[in-house]
């Protein structure tokens, strides 16, 4: 049941009323007109008054949990004495909302749940209006990105109380994989933007070096996230994609141009407020703009794609390879080669006729 059993009050002209709470919100009635009852305490003799009202409150309580509906006093508010599937979403939307998500995810989240309160209103949500939602995206990338977010949502709003997340009947449309390009010459690339912008060479250099996300994970870098000597960097798990802590070592050629400041100062903006989420964003499209050597699929994140391919290379370990990109599991690694166009197979691998020879 959504509402508590309401009580029965008596003010001081000793007119009864029962008071109630929907959502947090108390409501009173002195008669049962609201709720298509004829039931008013106040028309019994005082001493009666009482007994009467504990008859309307059982009807209020009645009433409201098979789903009725009425209106605040003096307005056009609804009251409603049973949530409505939307209420839940909004309640699943609240939640995340508080959680420490991105801006742009949560700004995402909240569109979502506009359009679909548009599409649902007070009605139940079900196959037709999830199928309603996703059909407005063409693009099978924006169609998973949006599926992925409302399915977020509504198994949030299941753990409220909604009874089922249709988009359990509903698959992801398969979309070409988009290449981050990884640079032939990271050093060169570096070096023309060292001449562009010295934060924006600091975070490429972190990205290809640490293989942090430049984003969030370095955007938001501290002097007290790395250790005495600098050596290290140590991220707890609300502060990285994975959602587990991680630590990181700190190449030599990128401590040797760090100058250390007061630990709770961001390591780019000198305060304890870091840069802006567009940040490096910005500056990145501002460098792309004058570059001449970059090359079309190359982006912010190929730097950390091109010191994966190193590692891998270098290695050939995968499980080394998830645990230096913090990925949670080796098969997002796997994934991960696959996107960087790195050959799993390798000519020793292939079927040999030297062990079985051709007969002639």
């Amino acid at each position: 049941m959504f509402i508590k059993y309401p009580k029965v009050k008596i003010n001081k002209e000793s007119k009864v009323y029962v008071s109630f709470y929907v959502k947090e919100k108390r409501y009173r009635i002195a008669n049962g007109k609201r709720i298509g009852s004829i039931t008013n305490p106040n028309s019994y003799p005082v001493e009666e008054r009482i007994k009467v009202g504990k008859i309307l409150a059982a009807e209020v309580y009645s009433y409201l949990n098979k789903g009725g509906i009425l209106k605040s006093y003096r307005s056009e508010e609804v009251v409603y004495g049973r949530l409505r599937d939307i209420d839940y979403i909004e309640m699943a939307l609240n939640t995340k909302l508080k959680g420490n998500y991105s801006r742009k995810y949560k700004a995402n989240l909240s569109s979502i749940y506009t359009k679909l309160s548009t599409i649902i209103g007070g009605d139940k949500l079900n196959k037709e209006s999830v199928k309603k939602m996703l059909n407005h995206y063409t693009s099978n990338t924006s169609y998973n990105t949006v599926r992925r977010h409302l399915n977020a949502l509504l198994n949030e709003a299941v753990n409220q109380g909604l009874e089922e997340n249709p988009l359990i009947y509903f698959k992801g449309r398969k979309a070409k994989a988009k290449l981050n390009k990884p640079f032939n010459d990271v050093s060169k690339t570096l070096d023309e933007i060292k001449t562009f912008n010295d934060k924006l060479y600091l975070c490429c250099l972190m990205t290809f070096g640490c293989l942090l996300r430049p984003h969030r994970e370095i955007r938001e870098l501290k002097w007290e996230d790395f250790s005495e000597d600098l050596s290290q960097i140590n991220l707890s798990g609300n502060r990285n994609k994975s959602g587990r802590n991680r630590i990181v070592p700190v190449p030599k050629y990128i401590r040797d141009i760090l100058v250390k400041g007061n630990p709770c100062d961001n390591i780019f903006s000198g305060n304890p407020k870091p840069l802006n989420e567009d940040y490096f964003k910005t500056l990145w499209s501002r460098f792309k703009a004058q570059s001449d050597n970059l090359e079309q699929g190359q982006t912010l994140y190929s730097f950390r794609h091109t010191g994966a391919i190193e590692i891998f290379k270098r290695t050939g370990s995968i499980t080394k390879l998830q645990k230096a990109m913090g990925h949670s599991s080796i098969n997002v690694s796997l994934t991960y080669l696959r996107g960087l166009e790195i050959a799993e197979l390798k000519e020793e691998d292939m079927p040999s006729l030297k062990s079985n020879p051709p007969h002639i």
